[in-house]
């Protein structure tokens, strides 16, 4: 049986309590009237494997709801096990300044990523950082000690994990959106993956992949988003963008003769936004599922596609 948290009610991390046995239906109220077309997939407490603390002088945790202070979390229920075993050799650590401390399970260690208001770290804290079990500390992009670069796997594929990059926050759901997004591009000639970040999609798919930084095609796709012109080579366009969405990329694909758009959201609001757009342009969309992968917070990742 799983217990409430401790914490729950006083840290800001959770809306829900995830051990509450109207938990999923509280969860799915956050989806209002979104036009789900199948079951909703769930995923059990304790798979986090990357977790944003914030620290101050003296202080490490997590921010108390609606308030800058920080509540000492040295366990929690919803992190790997990686995580909460080196949690108070962290907390330990001589903090100076205010910032947030991104902790990641990567294949071979836990690896910390500080980003501060200061923009240099103390002897002491250099010191202190050399006695902690994980392979690299970096503070505001400068390594403070680095035992091995931290890698990640993706369907095979290992990659080095750049300071603060982005992974799905669990490595089911990782595995589980990468299944649902090959299959549902499954008989596509040419895929272009958007937003493609380190590769989650990308290798799986032999795909074309076009990011800000990751290891596709250098495009800020924000502001320069495959045109229609480009789009005529790709009969399949996987996204999976940051929480702003793809607005930009969304009216570019409206226009275009793409058959088939997989759309991968961590942000409702902005879903809609580009649904639309897309409806608009002559796509109609054929499957949306919400995955919660964010468990116990009110986001929700959503799976949708889009088919001419």
């Amino acid at each position: 049986m799983i217990n409430t948290c401790p914490f729950f009610g006083i840290c800001g991390g959770c809306k829900f309590d995830f051990a509450s046995p109207d938990y999923r239906a509280k969860k799915l109220s956050e989806l209002g009237d979104l036009p789900i077309t199948d079951d909703a997939i769930w995923f059990a407490p304790g798979g986090r494997r990357r977790a944003d603390f914030a620290f101050a002088p003296g202080a490490f945790g997590f921010y108390m709801a609606h308030s800058k202070n920080i509540v000492p979390v040295r366990h929690c229920p919803l992190l790997m096990d990686e995580i909460n075993k080196i949690l108070p050799q962290i907390a330990e650590l001589p903090w100076g300044g205010a910032g947030s401390c991104l902790v990641t399970v990567c294949d071979n260690g836990v690896d910390v990523a500080i980003t501060s208001t200061v923009p240099y770290f103390t002897t002491e804290f250099k010191h202190s950082a050399e006695k902690t079990d994980v392979i690299r500390i970096t503070w505001n992009g400068r390594d403070v000690v680095r035992r091995a670069t931290p890698t990640v796997n993706f369907d095979g594929h290992v990659v080095e994990y750049p300071a603060g990059a982005f992974l799905q926050p669990t490595l089911a759901s990782e595995q589980t959106l990468r299944n649902m997004v090959v299959e549902s591009a499954r008989g596509a000639r040419h895929t272009a993956d958007l937003f493609c970040g380190l590769g989650n999609f990308t290798f799986a798919l032999n795909a074309d992949g076009f990011d800000i930084a990751g290891i596709g095609t250098t495009r800020d796709l924000f502001t320069h988003p495959l045109t229609v012109g480009m789009l005529k080579e790709y009969d399949c366009v996987v996204m999976d963008p940051p929480r702003a969405g793809a607005r930009a990329q969304c009216e570019q694909l409206a226009r275009s003769t793409t058959g088939r758009v997989i759309y991968v959201s961590c942000n409702p609001a902005t879903w809609r936004r580009d649904c639309a757009i897309l409806t608009r342009g002559g796509y109609k969309m054929t499957r949306l599922i919400p995955v919660d992968q964010f468990v116990a917070s009110a986001h929700w990742e959503l799976f949708s596609v889009f088919e001419r």
